[in-house]
């Protein structure tokens, strides 16, 4: 079998300062979308009608969206649903003064009352509708939330028993990085954040956390492993022996989500595009953030092996400093090193 990277040897950490000056750049960018422009939140949290409907023959969308507009439903959105000729029209209840029951029946009256002008009286049929208010769109926003920092709770309490706590807020610090970065690009796409959105964000939570655990668990086996070595020394080695895996993961996900992205429908091209973002950001963030920010709090408040982080800059075994030494050798094939001391 063909292994990618097989003997990989790059000094990822060294690279730390640039990366934290291009992921803020990048999320500067998108926290001004996200400022100037907001987020643009779909009825399951705004409240509003949703209203689908089948036509006899495909019909133009921009054509049915004229006659919404023309009835009143100015800036609903309307989609494909399954077939070219099923479409699901979405109006907020800002589009009608009237909520509750009436509301919905208004707007649904309204989209009859398009439809009749832009396909024909008796050539379409309204399959279903459905309301959702503003108090339950506020409950969604909340519970949507909540997940998130759940997530992030349950995430340090895993890590910290797992591993210690130096590592669990490495993570959390990394995943908060994805989450803020992600968000920015909802903002600047403008993609319309629904359920699917949040499951999509929720995602990739996951994935990240994922990828981040993997390379800590290495980390943790190497600072086992090799006992002469700092831990810049042992990040390297760790993300270097986990990128043929990284490399072969992150390209078969991704290649599914741009699948998705250009063959999939409407409904599901939001999800392709924040999971599509997603796997990039995580894969950066699981380099180029976690590795580092570990470093760091392990320097500042050393644990019982942080050997590494106390000689952090100090000089290797064999007079090589850090950001340039080579492969770590095993403990085990010379005489320890004495431990620098406390």
């Amino acid at each position: 079998m063909i292994r990618l990277f097989a003997n990989a040897n790059y000094d990822f950490i060294k690279w730390r300062r640039w990366a934290f000056s291009l992921t803020g750049a990048i999320m500067l960018v998108g926290l001004i979308f996200l400022v100037t422009r907001g987020v643009n939140y779909s009825i399951e949290f705004t409240g509003g009608t949703l209203v689908q409907f089948e036509v006899a023959h495909k019909v133009p969308t921009a054509s049915i969206r004229s006659a919404l507009d023309d009835a009143g439903l100015s800036g609903a959105d309307i989609q494909n649903f399954g077939s070219d000729t099923s479409y699901v029209v979405r109006a907020r209840l800002g589009a009608n003064a009237t909520q509750g029951e009436a509301g919905t029946q208004a707007v649904a009256d309204a989209v009859a009352r398009a439809l009749d002008r832009s396909v024909g009286a008796r050539r379409y049929q309204i399959m279903q509708r459905q309301a959702v208010g503003p108090k339950v769109g506020r409950e969604l926003q909340g519970k949507a939330l909540a997940a998130i920092l759940l997530s992030f709770v349950v995430t340090l309490i895993y890590l910290a028993v797992r591993f210690e706590w130096r590592f669990g807020l490495a993570a959390v610090i990394a995943t908060a990085h994805d989450i803020v970065a992600t968000i920015a690009f909802i903002s600047a796409m403008h993609l319309e954040v629904s359920l699917i959105v949040v499951g999509a964000v929720l995602t990739v939570v996951g994935y990240s956390l994922n990828d981040t655990i993997i390379i800590f668990d290495r980390v943790r086996e190497n600072l086992r492993k090799y006992r002469r070595q700092n831990l810049y020394e042992i990040l390297n080695l760790s993300i270097n022996e986990t990128l043929p895996r990284s490399v072969l993961t992150h390209g078969t996900t991704i290649a599914t989500t741009l699948a998705l992205l250009i063959l999939a429908g409407e409904v599901i091209r939001p999800f392709a595009w924040v999971m599509s973002f997603g796997i990039f950001t995580g894969t950066f963030s699981s380099i180029y953030i976690a590795a580092p920010v570990l470093l760091w709090i392990e320097k500042r408040w050393p644990g019982q092996d942080a050997r590494g982080a106390r000689t952090f800059g100090a000089r290797a075994p064999g007079g090589a400093t850090s950001p340039d030494a080579t492969r770590p050798v095993p403990a085990t094939s010379s005489p320890r090193a004495p431990q620098p001391a406390r």
